[in-house]
């Protein structure tokens, strides 16, 4: 089998990916609402007064929720592709999977709560 190269080998790896994202968008609830929220975030973080390193970051957290609902979706398509039958350790990966998920959408609450909501507050609750 001849592996592809190149220019070619790009554009087949970005429709693979494109698939992917499809797949999760179309079969997996968690992702569309995590996607949904980031439809609201992202934009929402070129709004607020914050520099560019904390836009970066406020942007970047959303993005790392999407990617670790993509891997923990692709864990869970590939336990549940071996059989139904419930065993330790494909349990243990599906729960391992939605814990990487779980800290990141944690990660992402503090930094938007430190970036924005808490500055917001103080911006509010000072006197001139």
């Amino acid at each position: 089998m001849q592996k592809n190269t190149g220019l070619k080998r790009l554009i087949l790896a970005g429709v693979y990916a494109s698939a992917g994202i499809r797949a999760a968008a179309r079969h997996e609830a968690a992702f569309r609402q995590e996607a949904i929220v980031a439809c609201v975030l992202v934009p929402l973080a070129f709004w607020v007064p914050v520099g560019a390193l904390e836009r970066v970051a406020l942007v970047g957290v959303v993005v790392l929720v999407l990617v670790a609902e993509l891997v923990n979706s692709a864990i869970e398509a590939v336990v549940d592709r071996i059989g139904p039958e419930f065993h330790e350790l494909s349990g243990r990966a599906k729960d391992m999977g939605s814990g990487a998920v779980l800290v990141c959408l944690l990660f992402a609450a503090y930094v938007w709560a430190e970036l924005v909501v808490i500055e917001a507050m103080r911006t509010l609750f000072t006197a001139d």
